[in-house]
């Protein structure tokens, strides 16, 4: 068993390493998400050890998240992220507290979205995988000022 945990944990050490910023947002997103799964389950059992672990566990991806914002380049979309991060926080912090599997399970809903989204940036933001084919950033619209990278 400890050597398939090693193995696991090398991989995704190494995934990570290799990782676009918006691929590392999305790790840290898949984390968060498990844990408040886990959580769930774990306040559905009555276990509130593993709960208050997950939940804490999830609170730390939080603050990761937040606290690598980049208000000077990310501007509005920056402080958007800084409110939405602060209300799940709020929200984990109240489903903890009152035991509410409701409330952990809209957290849980509204993180997912927002994880789909990143995905959705990668996608469209990764250069077009056939040769020949343009990238996608060339259909950008004609304001004027393409932007050679995005962060929020």
């Amino acid at each position: 068993m400890k050597s398939m945990i090693d193995a696991r944990r090398s991989y995704q050490e190494s995934a990570i390493r290799g990782a676009t910023p918006i691929e590392l947002v999305v790790v840290l997103y898949d984390s968060a998400i498990e844990d408040m799964r886990r959580a769930l389950v774990a306040m559905q059992q009555n276990d509130i050890e593993t709960r208050c672990r997950q939940m804490a566990h999830a609170l730390i991806v939080l603050q990761q998240l937040q606290g690598t914002l980049d208000f000077e380049r990310g501007g509005d979309a920056a402080r958007q992220f800084e409110q939405f991060y602060s209300l799940v926080r709020a929200k984990l912090l109240e489903a903890q507290i009152r035991n509410s599997p409701e409330t952990l399970r809209e957290q849980l809903r509204y993180f997912s979205e927002v994880r789909d989204c990143w995905v959705e940036a990668k996608r469209i933001m990764q250069p077009a995988r056939n040769a020949g084919a343009a990238p996608i950033s060339s259909a950008a619209p004609e304001s004027g000022s393409a932007s050679s990278g995005w962060n929020a």
